[in-house]
């Protein structure tokens, strides 16, 4: 019938539609046949199966299909193939298919058909369907089909199976670019970089024909790491000779390799002089200097890239995104999901994942719960980031109640969150919980391995329990320069200066590279022990030893060495020795120090230093108010309190807080919103009376006493205004008999 001319015009039409994939006149097409044409035509009927499945209307193709009388090998290998196209959701359709034609006497699957089953199989990561195919295909003798084999190593590839992927290439008896480029992806999928380039090389020998820019950018997708630099510019030498890097894909990726290899002058270069920048250019130029760390530079990119009216795609946004993240880029960021819900993007999830981390990062973490809560099933990377972010920002309450939910909802956690979780329990001092999020963390399988043993060290250590702290830390198997700092940390804060630099000087002895943290607490160790020649010889050693240049941190704990030993003076030159930008914070340590030795001269220095700078709290002012008073100053006292007036700054009230029976409890002063505030006052000025009859006397008279059990007490109009430093608070008992209730 299709020598007739009626069904000669419409084939022809139709093919030309299905080239064009022009679905409107098509369908026009498909009328004027049921209109005019008295019989079915198998021709006419696979012709318009195909234009159906071509344009992506998979529904009007398989009813045209159930409707097409005598089915022929055509007929099924188009429906199969315009199902295994749609990827993986259509995957059980293709499977169910071929099982139909295998039991359906009209048809024998061919090659073609088993091409297109082994890609649905291979999209839906089947392998049991997989291996079962690839028995059916070695039954058939279809193996020795270019074309099956290729998606034979295609479906391997995908499931994981290397080893299989390459024993079917081994065995293929003709091979083409296709095949090629597609186990050399594999082995890049599979981080197995030296074999990926190992088959490249033997590709080369064989011949250059089959190198073309499919297999050039499957290699270098597998370059990642700044080891495989040298061979990623090897393959750009290969590349520009072979006269590939004109193509947008291949430029593409000699970008986005460079990038990830860290040599973004490269990346850059070929940024610029790529002729034909498509949305993947741009996207990755701009990940790539997200990526590492020129968050500022990769905004600037986006930027132009949009004024050049390039639409950014979703991996553009992630990446600029997490560039917002880095950079602590708040409106930008509210920019860019703005953008992001302009463009379409708005509820793809690794866009959702990247806009909870930015908020959580830039301390916003209210916008960041309002997209968590917006998803119906946040995965655990989303559980983590909004974890993490209420940690980050101090919300600590938030991120244990926060995974008090996930737990309820049965989401399994991962190292991270458990990490997360710790550090809240940490920073609370709530001991009781940290135990149980450990028993979870054995529960769940996870190993000590980082982060989760430095970050449950960390948790004993500043809870107080240092033997379970110790105990942690020494069965970590693999021990950073994280776990000892948490270690040397929780030593030092707990009063315990000497093992602290004794476990110091074990972690020299094992090899490990010391960093800045693990200065700051060594020092500090030195400090709370007033080891003033060991701080010096640490101090020192920095830079002479480990390359590392002190910073204002190292800089206040030598401050603090030297004003703990009463050496004023040279404390006061080494400030003005110093050459970082300290601000405020050393002349601060100094004052409080002269207060506390009586050294007048230097704390009117010192402090009249702080009121020249401008300083925002109020202690520098209250400090240097306490010194004027000792000395007699009024005038200067008046002149300091209408400062600080003036200024408008004004004291922040104390705070502490006590976890019993599970429930953590918070006080501020002259806070009245505790449930039992009365029956504590109560009770404190029944055990302060004994204790003045007892010949108690605490700081500055009864100031504490009344910051704590007087409703109406105002500091800033106190006539002598005061504030506890760290050591003074810890010696006040009544404070701690406060802590205690």
């Amino acid at each position: 019938m299709i020598h007739q001319t009626p069904h000669r015009a419409f084939f022809g039409s139709l093919l030309q539609f299905t080239r064009d994939k022009n679905l409107k006149h098509g369908k026009a097409v498909h009328a004027q046949i049921l209109k005019t044409t008295d019989s079915a035509c198998i021709y006419l009927s696979n012709t318009l199966l195909n234009l159906y499945a071509k344009c992506g209307c998979m529904h009007q193709a398989h009813t045209l299909f159930r409707r097409t009388p005598n089915k022929d090998v055509v007929s099924w290998n188009s429906l199969i193939n315009g199902y295994a196209k749609h990827g993986p959701k259509f995957s059980s359709s293709v499977l169910h298919l071929f099982r139909s034609m295998i039991l359906d006497d009209s048809a024998f699957p061919n090659a073609h058909t088993l091409s297109g089953v082994l890609t649905a199989a291979s999209s839906s990561a089947d392998r049991c369907a997989g291996i079962q195919l690839h028995g059916y295909v070695v039954k058939t003798s279809c193996f020795d089909d270019l074309f099956v084999g290729s998606s034979l190593v295609n479906l391997y590839c995908k499931v994981g199976t290397l080893t299989d992927a390459r024993k079917v290439f081994d065995e293929m008896p003709e091979r083409n670019s296709v095949t090629w480029s597609t186990l050399i992806s594999g082995y890049a999928g599979g981080w197995n970089v030296e074999e990926s380039v190992r088959l490249f090389e033997s590709l080369r020998k064989v011949g250059n024909e089959n190198v073309t820019e499919f297999v050039i950018t499957s290699v270098v997708s597998a370059l990642a790491s700044k080891e495989f630099v040298l061979a990623g510019r090897q393959l750009h030498g290969l590349a520009c000779k072979d006269g590939l890097l004109s193509i947008v894909e291949v430029g593409n990726a000699f970008v986005t390799m460079y990038a990830k290899c860290g040599s973004l002058d490269d990346a850059h270069r070929i940024f610029e002089l790529s002729d034909d920048k498509n949305a993947i250019t741009w996207s990755a130029m701009v990940t790539g200097l997200a990526q590492s760390g020129d968050a500022q530079k990769a905004l600037n990119l986006f930027s132009k890239m949009h004024y050049s009216g390039i639409g950014p795609s979703e991996f553009t946004f992630v990446g600029v995104l997490n560039a917002c993240s880095d950079a602590c880029a708040l409106e930008e960021g509210k920019q860019t999901h703005s953008y992001a819900l302009k463009s379409g993007f708005g509820s793809q999830m690794y866009i959702m994942t990247a806009l909870v981390d930015m908020y959580a990062k830039c301390g916003s973490t209210s916008d960041a719960r309002k997209g968590f809560d917006c998803l119906h099933e946040p995965d655990i990377v989303l559980w983590t980031s909004m974890i993490a972010g209420h940690v980050q920002n101090g919300e600590n309450e938030d991120a244990l109640i926060l995974y008090g939910r996930m737990e309820m909802q049965g989401i399994m956690p991962n190292e991270l969150t458990m990490s997360s979780v710790l550090k809240a329990c940490a920073s609370l001092a709530a001991l009781e919980q940290g135990k149980q999020i450990h028993a979870r963390t054995v529960k769940y399988g996870f190993s000590l391995e980082v982060p989760i043993g430095s970050a449950m060290s960390t948790m004993y250590s500043k809870c107080g329990s240092l033997e379970d702290g110790e105990l942690v830390f020494r069965r970590i198997p693999a021990r950073d320069t994280v776990c000892w700092n948490a270690m040397i940390s929780g030593l030092s804060q707990n009063g315990r200066g000497k093992e602290a630099l004794e476990l110091f000087e074990e972690m020299l002895s094992e090899g490990i590279k010391p960093d800045f943290v693990t200065f700051v607490n060594v020092l500090s160790s030195c400090s709370h022990m007033g080891f003033v020649d060991k701080g010096w010889a640490y101090f020192n050693l920095m830079s002479t030893e480990y390359d590392l240049s002190p910073r204002v941190e190292h800089y206040a704990c030598m401050v603090d060495i030297l004003s703990r030993a009463g050496k004023l003076d040279a404390a006061k030159v080494f400030i003005e020795s110093a050459t970082v930008d300290h601000g405020l914070c050393l002349w601060r340590i100094l004052l409080s120090a002269a207060r506390n030795f009586r050294n007048y001269d230097i704390g009117t220095y010192a402090g009249e230093k702080l009121v020249e700078l401008g300083s925002p709290e109020s202690s520098a002012y209250v400090l240097l108010s306490t010194v004027y008073t000792a000395l007699g100053q009024l005038d200067d006292v008046e002149r300091v309190r209408r400062l600080m007036k003036l200024r408008g700054v004004s004291k922040s009230p104390g705070c502490s807080w006590i976890e019993l029976k599970n429930q953590v409890h918070v006080f501020v002063v002259g806070d009245q919103m505790h449930p039992v505030i009365a029956d504590i006052r109560t009770c404190l000025q029944m055990l302060y009376r004994p204790m003045m009859d007892e010949g108690y006397k605490p700081p500055q008279g009864q100031l504490v006493y009344k910051q704590m059990i007087d409703e109406d007490y105002d500091p800033v109009s106190e006539s002598v205004v005061y504030e506890l430093t760290m050591d003074e608070a810890s010696e006040a008992a009544p404070e701690s008999i406060y802590m205690a209730l």
